[in-house]
């Protein structure tokens, strides 16, 4: 009988029939599972470590039943479950059910075969899908249960410290009768009511939603992430407003729906509603009937117009984060054995999988499982993206660090399953580099996926489907997944969104969908699928494809011609407070990355000298693929717990111990004979220089006394030299102290005067007489701000500290000298900063010197403080200029649009420059990356203290060292790069016994404007060398690369070190004749003559 329908107690009566809450007596959900059994037997044991499962399963375990809580935090826990299937449930399909508040991981037959997290809809394994007599009624399960959740143990919210005292408990271990053809009516009816609902968040920062949606968002926004309560933001979505955006975002939440004046909806809902009245949940012969109701809507065709959604599965895993690196390992695991599971019964299903590291990890611990995935990825299911070692951080690593991510990843992946990867996957990083274009295509790549921008907190970018233009004119095709999301759930809604957020609408007709729970929950689910197999091609929804990221790319090239162009950086207008965060990580970096290059500049040269010489190519790939590790996107910016913090500073001990044997040992081979005792040999000092171009620099070397002494040296490009005594330079420093207790200093280059507090008053270029600091103002100006973000407090730092600005006026020491002058001048000072900290300074002048040095150490105890370091300086230019990977670039110093303001906070690599015509200042560092240029001021971020999610973060001791330069004409006619590589790659010194010896020098080049960054062997051809140069100018120039070593041939390869077509470079008299454009980087293979 036709009856009038009140659409919302229609749709209120189609949720009931469906909820897990209210009347679950007579609704259909509660008839989802039969019969239920518990475990014959359930007994435990409990470790601090993470042990295989060979060592697990010979321990002794002892009885425990459900309801029980183990812990405390990060311990692990092993159960082992006999179970008895009553042989009443033949020919039924049978789960064991397991719910506990930690990840688990289900062995059988001493393999893994299932994850087990009930964050990721992971709570059951499927023992039998119809249990037949001959299947064993009887069997041993063991659970391996890690006593932390998803997301680690944050005490009170997610991001807090972890707590030390959490306890897991299991609320539910169970043989259960699953109810298949309830399970696909309930997929049915809840697609039908995702269709049919009002329209609730018509955007991210749109208007509430209805009372009931949001309750109903609530519960699963906090079974998602376990980070809610009971406050939601007025604004659902909006960034501000801590973890309900990040849940919508990361988990794919917020409601785009057809809404009731759209026909479709309501067809939608008088079939829910009909198929209601048809089913009888006590009869479920009753339920054909209503699914044909079902496939009736679903099997209306779209029209040929429609939008395609390519769905991939993905499970995005950090490799640390709230947890360390140790439990990564194992939800790798777990969600990689869940997918392979899937998979075995859904052929269709693919999954997109990036971090070499991770596959590593899973190919040492879990074998058995490694040789399924190889299985799968030969099959076209399981499918390696990205090609990198793991997905790092997009800013903070060197040009030649972003190669080796590629390179290790590259070469991974080719060894490990017959290919490259050809799109780069980084879907959840910090920012993006505008150098990336170039290396991406460098190594093979020309496609890039990622979504972090649709976090920006002022600006909403204004594409989805773009090419990417990098700072020498390469491109990318980029594709952001316009539901904004890399963990979505196969809903309607998601779907719905997908269309209606794509901002390029009429240029393409096709976009990415990323689904899966992630960080360990599993990746997709069978639901997600089986949802988007109804959406497959219905009429009111975008059509939606199992895909792959090769098929997605494919199509947007072929629709690419109307496609806009963004060129330069992807900057993300959020979490600029990680270029400051965790200090000491950033220190490691850098001192590690310079480590790196000097043992492969020495180990190459001393191949060359000595054929005997072995390069340590096993050892610096182990170490290489430390210091990788460490540049994971939570790692290197600081956005983790303290036992990641340990764990990545131990990394980078190792990486210094082990380079400083390695570069011993190179240099050893490289001078032995000038390292030789000789007899009636006067004692001297070797000077070694790993930098393309000849430096003259103070040094300091133990003197016959044991007492350090000074000497000025002159070192050839890439090579060495005996100091020579005596070395006068042409104007010794001079250092006087003033009547009211200011001291100046000049070396012939530069004078400057500093007052009792250290501040610089004055900065001249004694050449022109030209003064960089303005009248009545202060440089080397230290300053305090408040430094309380919204909610990711190791992330962001606000636009408002600025308003927070205290200038740090606490004098503890006043100025002092504390070296006269000669070959090097100096004085110190001492103030307190803020409550609790000291800061002490010793500003060095050296004799031919550019720069005036700053030596800082800083006893930190503040929280929710950010110290920085002033410069105004008297110049005046629209725009600063800043150092990144293999280049430089601009931003504006002024505020005029809200893209400008945005970039409050920027990063920089060894040096940023503010420049007009013919004269600048250039700030230069050896382990910072936080800066801002504001008009004339020039700043350097210098420390966090962030509380969340390490509460330790970056207390305690602090050294550093920033320099700054005044120049006549532009940065570069003045070598401020140049300048910058000094301050961060020492000369190194060694003890000699040879008297005479004439400098000898491997490599140089003819022109300023390019650098020879990298030498090092050939990954597959020990007998040839790798050079890597760049234009750092930003200008098209020829240049000559020379060198005295033993080179018979030399061809141009790719960042992959594979040589490209044509690309021979002959021999010439000067050299290597090398042609560039700006930013280029080339590689070259060079082949010894012996």
């Amino acid at each position: 009988m036709a009856a009038i329908k009140h659409r919302r107690t229609a749709l209120e009566r189609v949720e009931k029939f469906l909820s897990d809450t209210y009347f679950t007596d007579c609704n259909l959900r509660g008839r989802l599972f039969g019969d239920r059994c518990p475990p014959a037997s359930l007994s435990y044991f409990q470790t601090r470590r993470r042990i295989p499962y060979e060592e697990a399963a010979v321990q002794e375990f002892r009885p425990t039943q459900v309801g029980e809580s183990f812990g405390p935090t990060w311990e692990t826990c092993w159960f082992k479950v006999e179970l008895s299937i009553p042989p009443a449930w033949a020919g039924q399909e049978v789960h064991f059910v397991w719910e506990s508040d930690g990840e688990g991981m289900v062995w059988r037959d001493a393999q893994p075969v299932q994850g087990l997290t009930k964050e990721g809809e992971k709570t059951s394994y499927i023992l039998t899908r119809s249990l037949k007599e001959s299947e064993p009624h009887s069997l041993t399960l063991y659970v391996e249960l890690a006593c932390n959740g998803l997301f680690g143990a944050g005490k009170g919210s997610m991001i807090a410290p972890p707590d030390p005292d959490r306890r897991v408990t299991l609320s539910k271990a169970e043989l259960v009768v699953f109810n298949r053809d309830v399970y696909e009516l309930l997929v049915d009816l809840e697609i039908l009511l995702d269709m049919a609902q009002s329209s609730g968040l018509d955007d991210l920062c749109g208007s509430l939603p209805t009372q009931d949606i949001l309750e109903q968002e609530k519960t699963e926004l906090s079974e998602a992430t376990g980070v809610f309560s009971s406050t939601f933001c007025s604004k659902a979505g909006c960034v501000n407003h801590g973890p309900l955006e990040w849940a919508y975002v990361e988990f794919g939440f917020g409601r785009h729906l057809l809404g009731e004046e759209n026909q479709r909806s309501f067809q939608a809902l008088y079939t829910a509603n009909q198929m209601v009245n048809v089913c009888d949940v006590t009869d479920l012969s009753t339920l054909p009937a209503a699914r044909d109701l079902a496939a009736a809507i679903f099997s209306q065709r779209n029209g040929e117009s429609q939008h395609t959604i390519h769905a991939v599965g993905h499970c995005h895993i950090d490799s640390a984060w709230l947890w360390p690196y140790e439990e990564t390992v194992r939800k790798c695991a777990r969600s990689w054995v869940t997918v392979l599971h899937l998979m075995e019964h859904n052929p269709e299903l693919t999954f997109a999988c990036s971090q070499a590291q991770q596959f590593e990890w899973v190919r040492s611990r879990y074998p058995g499982l490694y040789a399924r995935i190889q299985d799968f990825v030969a099959k076209g299911q399981f499918i390696p993206v990205g090609g990198t070692w793991v997905e790092m951080d997009g800013n903070l690593p060197s040009g030649e660090s972003m190669v080796r991510q590629f390179l290790q990843g590259q070469r991974f992946f080719q060894e490990q399953f017959g290919r490259i990867c050809s799109e780069f996957w980084l879907p959840d990083t910090f920012g993006y580099s505008a150098q990336l274009p170039q290396l991406m295509r460098g190594c093979g790549i020309q496609r890039f996926l990622t979504q972090k921008l649709s976090w920006n907190l002022v600006n909403s970018f204004p594409h989805h489907t773009f090419f990417w233009e990098g700072i020498d004119g390469s491109q990318v095709l980029t594709h952001f997944p316009p539901g904004d999301s890399y963990g979505m759930h196969g809903r309607v809604e998601e779907m719905l969104k997908t269309v209606k957020n794509n901002k390029d609408k009429g240029r393409v007709n096709h976009s990415a969908f990323l689904f899966g729970f992630g960080d360990g929950g599993g990746g997709p689910t069978q639901k997600m699928l089986d949802r988007m197999k109804r959406m497959s091609d219905t009429d009111g929804l975008p059509r939606v494809q199992i895909s792959t990221p090769d098929q997605l790319f494919s199509v947007l090239e072929k629709e690419s011609s109307q496609l806009c162009t963004w060129v330069g950086e992807l900057f993300l207008e959020l979490h600029n407070g990680t270029y400051t965060t965790q200090a000491q990580i950033k220190k490691g970096n850098r001192e590690c990355e310079r480590i790196l290059h000097d043992v492969e500049v020495l180990s190459s040269l001393a191949v060359a000298q000595d054929r005997a010489f072995q390069y340590p190519a096993s050892q610096l790939q182990r170490l290489w693929r430390l210091l990788l590790l460490n540049q994971f996107h939570d790692v290197l910016p600081g956005s983790c717990i303290q036992l990641v913090v340990e764990d990545a500073l131990q990394y980078y001990t190792e990486i210094r111990r082990a380079g400083a044997q390695l570069q011993e040992e190179a240099v050893q081979s490289l001078c032995r004979d000038l390292l030789q005792p000789e007899v009636r040999s006067t004692p001297s000092t070797l000077v070694l220089n790993t930098l393309s171009w000849e430096r003259t620099e103070v040094i300091s070397r133990p003197g016959p006394d044991g007492t350090e002494t000074l000497a000025l040296v002159t070192v050839p490009s890439m090579g060495y030299a005996l100091v020579q005594e005596p070395f006068v330079p042409p104007q010794p420093v001079a250092v006087r102290k003033q009547e009211d207790g200011s001291i100046t200093m000049e070396n012939g280059v530069i004078a400057v005067c500093l007052d009792t507090m250290g501040h610089l008053t004055s900065l001249q270029l004694l050449d022109s007489g030209r003064e960089s600091v303005p009248d009545g103002c202060y440089a080397n100006q230290f300053a305090l701000f408040d430094d309380v973000p919204l909610y990711w407090d190791a992330w962001d730092v606000m636009d408002y500290h600025l308003e927070t600005r205290k200038p740090v006026t606490t004098l503890l020491k006043p100025l002092e000298i504390t070296l006269a002058g000669g070959l090097r001048g100096s004085v110190r000072f001492s103030l307190q900063v803020g409550k609790s900290s000291t800061l002490s300074q010793e500003i060095i002048l050296d004799a031919a010197c550019p720069f005036l040095r700053f030596l800082t150490q800083v006893e930190w105890k503040e929280a929710h403080k950010f110290l920085k370091v002033e410069f105004p300086v008297q110049v005046r230019s629209t725009n600063a200029t800043y150092e990144i990977q293999f280049g430089h670039l601009q931003r504006p110093t002024h505020w005029n649009t809200s893209w400008d303001w945005a970039r409050f906070e920027v990063w920089a690599h060894k040096w940023l420059d503010l420049s007009e015509h013919g004269f600048g200042v250039a700030l230069l560092n050896d382990c910072k990356y936080g800066a801002s240029a504001h008009r004339n001021v020039l700043s350097l971020s210098l420390l966090r203290a962030p509380t969340s999610p390490d509460s330790t973060a970056d207390i305690g001791h602090h050294q550093f060292t920033y320099a700054v330069m005044p120049h006549q004409g532009s940065f570069q006619e003045a070598g401020v790069i140049q300048q910058a590589y000094n301050l961060n790659f020492p000369l190194h010194t060694v003890p000699a016994s040879c008297g005479q010896c004439s400098p000898w020098s491997a490599f140089s080049v003819s022109s300023p404007a390019v650098v020879l960054e990298t030498v090092k062997q050939a990954e597959d051809r020990p007998e040839a060398l790798v050079v890597r140069l760049y234009e750092a100018h930003g200008s098209t120039v020829t240049a000559w690369l020379q060198t005295s070593l033993p080179v018979k041939e030399a061809m141009l390869c790719d960042l992959l070190e594979r040589p490209l077509a044509q690309g021979q470079v002959p021999l010439e008299q000067r050299g290597l004749r090398l042609s560039f454009t700006p930013f280029l980087v080339l590689s070259v293979l060079l082949l010894w003559s012996h």
